[in-house]
């Protein structure tokens, strides 16, 4: 369970990751130390899992991507498949679902060439993929985390 003060470290942290712990201490007028020791605990915990640089995908060149939907010839392969679209870099999310799709993923690609090789030359190749289904995305509207409240 979360405390106030939990909450609040989260908070803080989640609008900038990189804020100095000493400084999240002076706001909630606590130890530097109980700051690590929270910090310390959630990580150990699962709650936080790191923290990561997020890049800005069409300034590094990445100007396409889709959403991609994977029927597979049988769904007791998909750690196989898995694995193999994890060796993929241009495959940045993948996630099982329900309905007619085994497998979404995401793909980024710097231009329609390089989207096409990838989905054709190497995800079709894929042993245990039956079909794919693409949806262009034209970018987020937005994306957020979970709201940070009281459990």
């Amino acid at each position: 369970m979360l405390d106030q003060t939990d909450l609040t470290i989260l908070k803080q942290l989640e609008k900038d990751a990189r804020k100095p712990y000493s400084e999240i201490a002076k706001s909630l007028k606590i130890s530097n130390t109980m700051v690590h020791q929270r910090v310390a605990k959630m990580k150990v915990s699962g709650l936080l899992k790191g923290t990561a640089i997020v890049l800005d995908e069409r300034k590094m060149g990445y100007e396409w991507s889709a959403f991609t939907g994977l029927i597979l010839k049988e769904d007791s392969n998909s750690e196989i498949i898995i694995e193999a679209l994890r060796k993929i870099p241009e495959v940045t999310e993948c996630y099982y679902i329900t309905g007619q799709y085994t497998l979404y993923i995401r793909i980024v690609a710097k231009n329609s060439e390089h989207m096409r090789k990838v989905l054709y030359e190497k995800i079709d190749h894929i042993p245990g993929i039956l079909k794919t289904e693409s949806l262009i995305d034209f970018g987020a509207a937005f994306k957020r985390n979970v709201p940070i409240e009281a459990a």
